[in-house]
């Protein structure tokens, strides 16, 4: 009897589930990125930093809050945050704008400033900085 009672439960959710609407889901999703808008010279920068033994969660925790900051920003056009599988607290940050105008822009963010001052604290160093130029033109 509780067989068939927890049965009737299971197939009433998964009804359920398949009557609400997925556009929800589909509406949370990130923009993708369109590789013909970036243009050839755009200013990119990848860049590391790596936690103080001991910090590598605080700084994750200070860290992670950028991804949609930067990505919300109109004049970014990539941004990735990503971490060393192999030494948790080194992060690589890779992002894109269309001019170094706009990244000088981007970088004079109270929240970029604000996450800047907590490095003393949490980084071993500080940020290390590639400034790179996207090659390629874009196909229309």
């Amino acid at each position: 009897m509780q067989a068939l009672a927890r049965n009737t439960r299971v197939a009433l959710l998964f009804a359920v589930a398949l009557t609400v609407p997925a556009a929800p889901m589909i509406a949370q999703e990130a923009p993708r990125v369109r590789y013909q808008e970036i243009p050839e010279g755009a200013y990119s920068v990848v860049a590391q930093v790596r936690a103080k033994p001991g910090k590598e969660d605080a700084l994750r925790t200070a860290t992670l809050p950028l991804i949609e900051l930067v990505r919300g920003d109109p004049k970014n056009l990539v941004y990735f945050l990503q971490e060393d599988r192999a030494k948790p607290g080194h992060f690589i940050f890779y992002e894109v704008f269309a001019s170094q105008a706009d990244f000088d822009a981007h970088n004079a963010m109270p929240y970029v400033k604000d996450w800047f001052a907590k490095l003393p604290d949490l980084a071993d160093g500080g940020v290390e900085v590639m400034r790179m130029a996207i090659l390629g033109k874009p196909k229309k």
